[in-house]
């Protein structure tokens, strides 16, 4: 059942149920834990709670990428970390000749913060299932909200996706980090904290290169990766947000899954770019079986962090943050018209009034609003976890990993040019792991790549699109798309004939007996006797003497309705090639 709370009263937290069986095979502990050096330490201001003040320690703050400086302190560590990395957003326009003129041109400076679940069975920290459209506070125990006396235990399986992102980005991977406690309070997080990591992500750097159909490249570089665990998720009553709604429903199920958190730098230009970014991001996520990526149920979402400045300017503009895009399309639409309305107010001399906050898509009126406005940076008042020791990565570990690293992306589409495949085809092979690992499958069988190609492009796909199945759900298998594309390379069928087969192939009409058989049950191979195709032109010229005799009077187009009226008569089942040289003795000698 939903927890349910309304929005007048005070938040509580409370849940039947017993502790789920850890699991020893998905749920390890990591290195023991090493002593926090006491001088990295500083106290923050007092944090009230019911017991009255407390202390909590910190580590000392960073210029976290995308985010905007507020403080004297914090301001000069983000100057420093500009400078070193070029990541970190202003807090104000940057001052320009004409800047509320007419004629400045502006362009937007635009970074992604990437939330991606980890394909694990069970929980960051506990061994609850991970697993999405279960009934609501039912994948929930103890350790995942939170109860007191209660240890998290790290899955070993979302370290090792963790690392294996990390590579495919071409990052670098630490080979010691550690977890935080992140503080903020909010209903659907049900500890008060969540665990992530702050200063010692689990990998710096890397980049997602995306490639044009013209063939040309854009890199745009990742700042860092960290592992966390998600909340829970907030349903609200009466409208589609907390504004308007009479309650709020909370389903603790997400909170603890594993996410892993990709920062861009802030390279992207325009709606397009981050498009991209997103598409090949999520294309790199799926192949190598790290998430599904799926936007529609949450298993990945963006935000995104949108700021404008004169060209040309090496100042950044004021950020505002759009948060939870659940499309790229949307994500698109969203940043190309925030870049125009803080244009348009920067041209209007009112650039006082973007502010720092965070605003929402609305995709019904195709434009954003403001969700709530942000008055300074974030205090998380982090701190090390001190229920988890540094997660420290052997050497042998990491080989491993590499070791099991499928094909990329990028290279797969590389391999498939090299066979002579136009990239539209390519783009279209190497754009799924299904649609790969099938096309991959028939190659194994040493068939004509283009014609195998063609047909997975062509008409499978528009199947799979008619019929909304995937194509690890065909029921066709890849040896029978192979063995009927060889029984036309034979000349056994023709491509008319192909065409009528697939519907019963693709539903699994041969997976047992075979094409070939299949072929001849049905009495569907190609008509190769020539004495059998000139009886059937005789048929034709001799229903036709109309047209027979504008033909010979010089009409010669007419020369494609007797073979369309051929192909006609033998339902597609003659030799083109044999039937055309027949055709043409017949209609050339005389009457």
């Amino acid at each position: 059942m939903l927890r349910h709370f309304r929005h007048s009263s005070r938040l509580g937290a409370c849940l039947h149920g017993s502790v789920a069986p850890r699991s020893s095979l998905s749920c390890v502990r990591a290195q023991p834990a090493t002593p926090v050096p006491s001088p990295n330490l500083y106290i923050s201001n007092s944090l009230q709670t019911q017991a009255g003040p407390c202390s909590v320690p910190l580590q000392p703050a960073i210029a976290h990428p995308c985010v905007h400086t507020h403080s004297r302190a914090l301001r000069r560590a983000a100057s420093s970390a500009r400078q070193n990395s070029g990541v970190c957003f202003s807090t104000a326009v940057a001052d320009a000749p004409n800047a509320t003129g007419q004629d400045v041109e502006y362009e937007a400076v635009i970074g992604i913060e990437t939330h991606v679940q980890l394909l694990t069975k069970t929980k960051a920290f506990c061994s609850c299932p991970s697993k999405f459209g279960s009934e609501p506070n039912t994948n929930v125990c103890p350790v995942c909200l939170g109860h007191p006396g209660t240890l998290p235990s790290l899955n070993a399986a979302a370290v090792d996706l963790g690392v294996r992102a990390s590579l495919a980005l071409g990052g670098a991977v630490a080979r010691t980090s550690k977890f935080d406690r992140k503080q903020y309070f909010y209903a659907d997080l049900p500890k008060g904290y969540q665990i992530s990591q702050y200063d010692e992500p689990l990998c710096s750097g890397g980049a997602v290169e995306v490639e044009e159909k013209d063939g040309t490249r854009k890199r745009y570089g990742i700042t860092r990766a960290h592992l966390e665990e998600d909340s829970g998720k907030t349903v609200y009553g009466g409208a589609d947000r907390m504004a308007g709604s009479e309650y709020s429903l909370v389903d603790f199920n997400r909170a603890g899954v594993p996410l892993l958190e990709i920062v861009s730098e802030p390279d992207m230009r325009s709606g397009r770019d981050a498009y991209q970014y997103g598409d090949e991001l999520r294309r790199i996520l799926r192949f190598t079986g790290v998430s599904d990526g799926n936007m529609a149920e949450g298993s990945m979402r963006c935000d995104v962090n949108v700021s404008v400045r004169p060209k040309g300017a090496s100042e950044f503009g004021t950020k505002v943050e759009i948060k939870n895009m659940n499309s790229f399309s949307n994500m698109q639409k969203a940043i190309d018209f925030e870049i125009e309305r803080q244009s348009n107010l920067l041209r209007a001399g009112r650039g006082s009034e973007i502010v720092l906050e965070t605003r929402l898509w609305d995709e019904f009126k195709l434009q954003t609003y403001s969700m709530r406005k942000k008055e300074g940076l974030a205090d998380y008042r982090y701190f090390p976890e001190p229920d988890l020791p540094p997660l420290v990565l052997s050497e042998e570990m990491l080989e491993q990993i590499k070791a099991s690293m499928p094909e990329l992306p990028a290279a797969r589409r590389a391999r498939y040019l090299s066979l002579g495949l136009p990239l539209q085809d390519v783009l279209v092979l190497a754009d799924e792991p299904t649609i790969a690992t099938f096309f991959d499958t028939v190659l194994a069988t040493n068939v004509n790549p283009k014609a195998a190609a063609n047909w997975i492009t062509g008409d499978i796909q528009a199947y799979c699109k008619d019929n909304k199945k995937g194509m690890g759900e065909l029921a066709m298998t890849p040896q029978v798309l192979a063995d009927m594309v060889a029984l036309i390379e034979e000349g056994v069928i023709s491509g008319k004939i192909a065409k009528d087969l697939l519907p019963s192939l693709l539903e699994g009409a041969a997976n047992e007996k075979g094409v070939r058989q299949l072929v001849t049950e049905k009495g569907m191979t190609m008509v190769t006797d020539e004495g059998q195709i000139a009886a059937m032109v005789e048929q034709i010229l001799a229903a036709n003497p109309k047209q027979l005799e504008q033909y010979r009077g010089g009409k010669n187009k007419l020369q494609s309705f007797f073979e369309g009226q051929v192909m006609k008569e033998s339902k597609g089942r003659v030799d083109p090639k044999l039937m055309k040289a027949v055709l043409m003795k017949k209609l050339n000698q005389e009457a």
